[in-house]
């Protein structure tokens, strides 16, 4: 679905005011203007606590994956010709997915479960489902996706490397003539990421990349 035009957003984000910490401010909304300008100026949002007020964050070391460099072994690529994965077909479900208070970490409250929707109904926000032979929901991912930047919110798994499918499943739809001005942000590294190959880039490096892929043109699945 091709995005919709968004009403003017009333919050500034003033990149000379923000701390030295990972953790910028509290405050604004999740309206869907502001969270695109959010994305736009290198912030994202994330409760300060479960169930406390909504904080926005810029890492100080921001977990990026350049496309090239995304690393698939020959046991994962076995792993994800088990698997069948689409984009956009059950977006509620993989946020919900994300969300179970069962997972280690897990952070989505409904405030964020509505405000995703409605960007992925306005065309922002994208999900990419992991199904095995039995056609259950096994895996996924989400995000937005803003000209050349993909920020990736959160990904889970219910079989192994399924979560993994969906990173590489992502990367095949982004892997076209642009994939060189594209990048994948993942707020932060892991381990887990970082063996698929993303890297931690100081801020500075992360806000000026971001600045030259916000015109690039979205691949061709969400034109």
């Amino acid at each position: 679905m091709t995005p919709q035009p968004l009403g003017p957003n009333r919050w500034e984000f003033d990149q000379d005011s923000w701390p030295d910490d990972d953790f910028v401010g509290v405050g604004a909304d999740l309206a869907p203007e502001t969270l695109i300008a959010a994305y736009a100026t290198g912030l994202f949002p994330m409760p300060v606590e479960p169930g406390g007020p909504m904080g926005w964050w810029s890492p100080l070391r921001r977990g990026v994956l350049q496309l090239d460099r995304l690393r698939v072994t020959r046991s994962l690529r076995k792993s994800t010709n088990r698997f069948t994965t689409t984009i956009d077909t059950a977006f509620d479900e993989v946020v919900e997915a994300c969300a179970d208070p069962v997972r280690d970490g897990a952070w989505i409250d409904g405030q964020i479960g509505v405000a995703y929707g409605r960007l992925h109904a306005l065309g922002w926000a994208h999900s990419v489902e992991v199904r095995n032979a039995d056609g259950l929901l096994v895996g996924g991912l989400y995000g937005v996706a803003i000209g050349g930047l993909f920020a990736g919110e959160s990904m889970f798994h219910r079989e192994s490397d399924a979560s993994k499918a969906a990173l590489v499943a992502l990367v095949e739809v982004l892997s076209d003539e642009y994939a060189s001005q594209r990048l994948v942000d993942t707020q932060w590294q892991t381990p887990h990421l970082a063996s698929l190959g993303v890297a931690e880039w100081p801020r500075d490096e992360y806000l000026a990349a971001l600045s030259r892929v916000l015109d690039t043109p979205l691949p061709a699945t969400w034109r």
